[in-house]
């Protein structure tokens, strides 16, 4: 009998640009030169231990197995109530509130619900990684608005130009990763009156909505009723518990729009991790430790910025989220990706370019550091960084 032969079929990848991400080779590079990693967007500290016991009694009792699609309904409950407390928006916690793996898959899910073959959707560079891919494998196409070089304002008078009887759907970040900026209100009501005559849809990536400082309050998407009436409103428990790993998030959205979010989620990932979402939702009755964690990343953001005025970096305003842009260019004439490989490999402290935020790449001399570290761990990075 002849062997038949043994191969792979060829493919056409649906990603073809894409590859082994920058943060996974900045951190490789990392450990590879004992650099102290301020490159990855995570803690390296631990979460509240009674949110530890409350998922663990929540496995003890036998809460194990698959919860609703939607989400536990007490979990979404207090999702509910939270965000009517902050910023004054009720949603119906039945129709209008689902927990998701994580706000990534939450951003997909969101596209592949609403975005069809040959429709437009406006992302503001630079952006997070994943915007772009999840609007291509939608069959979307990617409308690129810079946001304003060195301010990282939205530029209204350019997202204006950009709408398009195709586009579907607008991306925002705020608080902004990679930038730290952070939406004002009158930011969110020039866009909600740009959008009021068109059909277009919001996704509001809010993951960083507790990380804001300077007393400056988060400003929702969903407190805006012109844009919560149109938005997918996403955020994150592993971001604001410091519980990354555990890939548990929220939409909040108008029934119509969750409706079309559940039919793709209930065949993505049906539903998640069930001891979490309970454990979640017992730890919910206390708003204390989201409220006390704008002052919780201002003194760590506070302590970085004053190690960092011993260098010759140039600080960037840091409004919100946990990270800070700093301008290189007193120190080197790199690029920014030779400048972070430098940064990490010569001075021992991982960082990313700004570059790989934008498609193509755009050159501004900065680089993005995260201080959702541990006293200690920022210590070794600003004694490494004194150097420069």
């Amino acid at each position: 009998m002849q062997a038949l032969a043994v191969r792979t079929p060829a493919l056409t990848s649906r990603l073809p640009q894409v590859g082994t991400t920058i943060f996974t080779l900045m951190s490789a590079l990392a450990t590879q030169h004992g650099a102290v990693n301020l490159g990855q967007g995570f803690p390296d500290f631990d979460c509240d231990p009674a949110l530890l016991d409350a998922v663990q009694g929540a496995m003890r009792e036998g809460l194990n197995q698959y919860p609703p699609m939607t989400g536990v309904p007490l979990l979404r409950q207090r999702v509910a109530d939270k965000i009517e407390a902050l910023y004054g928006h009720r949603y119906d916690a039945d129709n209008e509130i689902t927990i998701t793996a994580g706000a990534t898959q939450a951003i997909l899910t969101a596209i592949l619900a609403v975005v069809h073959p040959g429709d437009e959707v406006i992302v503001l560079e630079p952006c997070y990684d994943s915007y772009a891919p999840n609007i291509e494998l939608a069959g979307g196409r990617v409308v690129r608005v810079p946001l304003l070089p060195g301010s990282f304002r939205p530029d209204f008078a350019r997202i204006a130009a950009a709408l398009s009887p195709r586009t579907r759907l607008i991306i925002v970040n705020s608080p902004h990763n990679p930038s730290a900026t952070v939406w004002t209100q009158g930011e969110w009501q020039q866009l909600a009156t740009l959008l009021a005559p068109t059909e277009v849809l919001l996704i509001s990536d809010e993951v960083y909505e507790h990380m804001v400082f300077d007393g400056q309050p988060h400003i929702s998407a969903s407190s805006v009723p012109a844009l919560a009436s149109r938005a997918f409103v996403v955020s994150s428990f592993g971001k604001t518990f410091h519980v990354t790993g555990w890939k548990v998030g929220t939409v909040a959205a108008p029934a119509p729009l969750s409706a079309e979010f559940r039919k793709v989620h209930q065949f993505n990932v049906f539903t998640v991790n069930t001891p979490v979402q309970h454990g979640l939702a017992r730890y919910l009755a206390d708003p204390a430790p989201y409220r006390g964690l704008p002052a919780f990343y201002q003194r760590k953001r506070d302590l970085f910025r004053a190690g960092l005025a011993a260098s010759r970096l140039k600080l960037l305003p840091s409004e919100g989220s946990y990270f800070q842009l700093v301008d290189y260019s007193a120190v080197s004439e790199l690029d920014e990706q030779a400048f972070c490989r430098w940064l990490t490999t010569e001075i021992g402290v991982a960082a990313i370019p700004l570059s790989v935020f934008y498609e193509g790449g755009f050159e501004q001399k900065l680089a993005r550091l995260c201080f959702a570290k541990k006293d200690e761990t920022l210590q070794r990075a600003l004694e490494r960084l004194a150097r420069l």
